[in-house]
């Protein structure tokens, strides 16, 4: 038998799927992607077609290992990363589902969520979750799916029905429907699991109404959860972690210690600190996250989410029609010296921390007659930068001690002038990997410590280098001012659509 020495790793993200295959060494050997269809029913609406999703996953899957020409004997595992909070509802028996998978980014549910804040619940949902109530999450999409699909609710009570994050959905298809599971990372997503108790928390289901048979087994993000169906896939290999992508960004960014921070430029953006073997409750908005399960213990996270990252770019580019490529931004952007007083909020489904406003949408600002596209998409990588700082600013006082470095992923880290604004806007150096799959990276570093392609978290931290640093070089004064400007940008774009009753 062939040795085992590769990882096939699925980044299941927001736009697209993608599957890399790593060596044992974590060197990229093939890979291959596809977007599906993103659905936009009504404004501020967002949804996939779930059985769309996972059959674009499972042929990236297919092609990654083709282009890699391995035998399926040469796979250790599969490691899977998902697009967190996304929730899809199918049926038991025929595994089809109910309804449109509902996504991280739909505000649909935000009149749930801002009733159970004018409820008093607030602060008794973000002493279990660690979250604060917000359309964001996972429980209020349930909640919706199985008040709004006609006979969902008495379907689920009867326990015809299973629910789960997209790590949930895939497993459970990959297998033949023969596991129901998730883990830690996905679980501290959904606003039903008690982060402490690690349970799902009773008191939760019922204040959602939420029946328990609907959700899936809780495991460690690194051990084998079964085995791809042959009949389904093609081949029978070990399924042998699940991470929620931004816990593994952190991961495959070697953050094992506390105090670690790790930013990803995605569809959204988002900033986590490793904490340890203790959960920091936010002060300042921030979400209280688990940040992985691994040897039947867990370590926790503060995260900030930003809900438009690089989909503000892609904005500029299918909405807008201003530029063709996502290089075409960063061409136009450096052809100027700096944004000619335009500042961008990109609110397109409401602002994520520190301001958690459901009701804000975007805004764009300081326009005069000798504004060009160029500027425009100088404001947009921008903007990207500017939310990044309003989450630094919040992990630090939380966490009271000042944060000496950023290490940095994702799709639009490639671009050398947003990093080099980041770095200015900070004030810290920036750490951009050799890597920046490192999203994929973590989950194919779970599934090799479950199957012992690595022995041990040392041996990951030898596999991580850094491609280049970028220090600071702005003036005080300068970085001040503009920062001012943008806050007062993002209170002119709040609240601009008020709740109806």
């Amino acid at each position: 038998m062939a040795d085992k020495n590769y990882i096939l790793a699925l980044d299941q993200g927001t736009t697209s799927s993608r599957a890399i295959v790593f060596d044992s060494e974590a060197r990229k050997v093939s890979s291959a992607q596809q977007e599906f269809t993103q659905y936009f029913p009504q404004p501020g609406w967002v949804e996939h077609d779930a059985v769309e999703l996972f059959l674009s996953s499972l042929t990236v899957m297919q092609e990654a290992l083709r282009r890699a020409k391995l035998k399926e004997t040469e796979l250790a595992a599969i490691g899977i990363t998902n697009q967190r909070e996304t929730v899809v509802l199918w049926e038991k028996k025929t595994g089809k589902p109910i309804h449109h998978a509902i996504v991280w980014q739909c505000r649909r549910t935000a009149d749930i969520a801002e009733a159970l804040i004018k409820e008093g619940r607030g602060e008794f949902i973000q002493e279990k979750t660690g979250l604060i109530p917000d359309a964001y999450f996972s429980a209020t999409k349930i909640q919706w799916l199985l008040d709004k699909v006609p006979g969902a609710r008495q379907k689920a009570e009867n326990g015809e029905l299973l629910a789960g994050t997209i790590d949930t959905w895939l497993v459970w298809k990959l297998t033949g429907g023969r596991v129901h599971v998730t883990d830690y990372t996905n679980a501290s997503r959904t606003m039903l699991f008690n982060i402490h108790t690690l349970c799902w928390d009773e008191e939760l289901l019922a204040l959602l109404r939420i029946p328990r048979c609907l959700l899936p087994e809780v495991k460690d993000s690194s051990c084998v959860y079964g085995v791809t169906d042959r009949n389904v896939c093609g081949f029978e290999i070990p399924i042998a972690s699940c991470i929620g992508d931004q816990q593994a960004a952190l991961f495959g960014q070697g953050c094992f210690q506390k105090g670690d921070v790790k930013t990803t430029y995605g569809t959204g953006c988002f900033m986590l600190m490793n904490t340890g073997s203790q959960p920091i409750r936010s002060k300042n908005n921030l979400l209280t996250t688990i940040a992985i399960g691994l040897d039947g213990s867990v370590q926790y996270a503060l995260e900030g989410s930003v809900f438009m990252g690089g989909a503000t770019i892609k904005w500029l580019r299918d909405q807008l029609g201003l530029i063709r490529t996502a290089h075409e931004c960063d061409t136009l952007a450096e052809s100027v010296a700096d944004s000619n007083g335009v500042i961008l909020v990109p609110a397109f489904t409401g602002l994520g921390t520190p301001y958690w406003d459901s009701y804000a949408r975007g805004l764009l600002i300081g326009l005069t007659r000798g504004v060009s596209k160029a500027h425009i998409c100088r404001a947009t990588l921008e903007a990207i930068a500017y939310q990044v700082k309003d989450m630094l600013i919040c992990m630090r006082e939380d966490a009271g001690f000042s944060i000496k470095e950023v290490k940095v992923d994702g799709g639009a880290c490639v671009s050398d002038i947003m990093m080099q604004f980041q770095s200015d806007i900070l004030s810290k150096p920036i750490f951009r990997p050799k890597n920046v799959e490192t999203t994929a990276l973590g989950a194919a570093f779970c599934a090799g410590l479950a199957t012992g392609l690595w022995k041990d978290k040392d041996e990951i931290l030898n596999i991580w280098t850094v491609e280049r640093i970028f220090t600071p070089g702005m003036d005080k004064e300068k970085r001040e001012r503009l920062y001012a400007q943008w806050k007062r940008a993002v209170e002119r774009s709040k609240s601009w659509i008020q709740e109806t009753t």
